[in-house]
């Protein structure tokens, strides 16, 4: 793995199903470095490892032994970009809470994949049973959404929209030069 870039590294597929095909051993104990590790790769995946190295104290060598432990137990997943969903022209965000028939969860789930704007998805405990997070061009595009496409699946008792007015992305190290390094844990 080149030194300087990390983005593609250890990006194993996941199948369609969310979950790992193989059973995974249990998890190992994370360190305070670990999780520094993990906090600095979540604000930029494209991290080096030497800067890693050098914010969280620790050798190159160290710091790449690290991660592809971190990959390898699947603690870290892959590596992604964070999208500003407004400039990508998906100016209108809402969560979606869906009532779903009983047992029907992963005839739902696979419904939702398909839906276009489709950010999240979770199986929720409370007076609702689906949190669905969708991005959409437009609020007539997210009407369409909610009005047509969700409520035509069968499996879908009721739903109920709550638009989002503004977001704040807590892995966001803010503007440029203004967030501090971030050290290993003591």
């Amino acid at each position: 793995m080149p030194d300087e870039q990390m983005a593609a590294a250890g990006s194993a597929p996941v199948p369609p199903g969310g979950a790992p095909s193989a059973p995974q051993a249990p998890p190992r104990p994370l360190d305070p470095i670990d999780r520094s590790i993990m906090r600095l790769l979540q604000a930029d995946g494209r991290a080096s490892i030497r800067s890693v190295a050098e914010q969280v104290h620790v050798s190159r060598a160290n710091a790449y032994a690290r991660i592809n432990r971190l990959i390898d137990d699947g603690v870290i997943r892959g590596f992604t970009a964070r999208v500003n969903h407004e400039r990508a022209g998906q100016g209108a965000s809402a969560y979606i809470t869906l009532k779903i028939v009983q047992n029907s969860w992963r005839t739902v789930r696979e419904k939702l994949r398909e839906l276009p704007g489709a950010a999240h998805i979770a199986l929720v405990s409370g007076d609702f049973d689906v949190l669905l997070l969708v991005h959409t061009p437009d609020n007539r595009t997210l009407r369409e959404l909610v009005l047509t496409r969700l409520q035509s699946i069968p499996e879908v008792l009721s739903t109920r929209t709550l638009l989002v007015f503004e977001e704040t992305d807590l892995l966001d190290p803010g503007p440029p030069g203004g967030a501090p390094a971030i050290a290993a844990e003591e």
